[in-house]
C-alpha cells in the first residue's frame, strides 16, 4: 500500500487547511486510516483516525477543530483543520495499519506551519 499525502502549507493562526491522503495498491488490506503529527525531536502522536465504517477517534487537543473524513471509493482520507493554532505546527503523516499483518503504512510527511 502506498499513501500519498498533500495539502500542507503556511497559514495564519485561526485559519484553515485541508490535508488529503490517497491510498493505492492493495487497499483491501487496510481499514483504519489516520493522521499522526510529529514535532521536532518528539515522537509521532495520533491526531485522528477513521475506519471504513466512519468510526472516528481524535486527540483531545484537536477535538472540535479538526474533522477527519474519508471517501472509500477513492481510498482517500481527509483532515479538515480549522481554528489552527501555532502549536499545531508540525509535520503531519498519513497512516494506515494492515488488517492482515503487523505492517504499518506511512505516507510522506507534509509540513503544516501556523504563524501567530
Amino acid at each position: 500500500v502506498q499513501l500519498q499525502a498533500s495539502g500542507g502549507g503556511l497559514v495564519q493562526a485561526g485559519g484553515s487547511l485541508r490535508l488529503s491522503c490517497a491510498a493505492s495498491g492493495s487497499t483491501f488490506t487496510i481499514d483504519l486510516m489516520g493522521w499522526y503529527r510529529q514535532y521536532p525531536g518528539k515522537q509521532r502522536e495520533l491526531v485522528a483516525s477513521i475506519s471504513r465504517a466512519a468510526s472516528t477517534n481524535y486527540a483531545e487537543s484537536v477535538k472540535g477543530r479538526f474533522t477527519i473524513s474519508r471517501d472509500n471509493a477513492k481510498n482517500t482520507v481527509y483532515l479538515q483543520m480549522n481554528s489552527l493554532k501555532p502549536e499545531d505546527t508540525a509535520t503531519y503523516y498519513c497512516y494506515a495499519p494492515s488488517r492482515y499483518s503487523l505492517d504499518d503504512y506511512w505516507g510522506q510527511g507534509t509540513l503544516v506551519t501556523v504563524s501567530s
